[in-house]
């Protein structure tokens, strides 16, 4: 599993996949998203907008993927 770092109280999914540069655009975030090829926790997430916090479990492409703050 790999984490991402975080400045923020939490990052939305969209946002999450282009960060971690696991897609190369917006418009492809989404349709990854809303296409259903994405998993927030174990379960499908259709929304571009889900709020991930640390300790959820992002999974795409057969990767992991979890945030964690940043030490301040």
């Amino acid at each position: 599993m790999e984490t991402i770092t975080i400045h923020t109280e939490f990052i939305k999914l969209q946002d999450l996949l282009k960060f971690a540069n696991l897609v190369s655009s917006g418009g492809e975030a989404k349709e990854r998203i809303q296409g259903g090829e994405v998993t927030v926790n174990g379960e499908i997430c259709t929304m571009r907008g889900k709020k991930i916090r640390p300790g959820d479990d992002v999974a795409f492409q057969g990767a992991h993927y979890t945030v964690a703050y940043a030490d301040s």
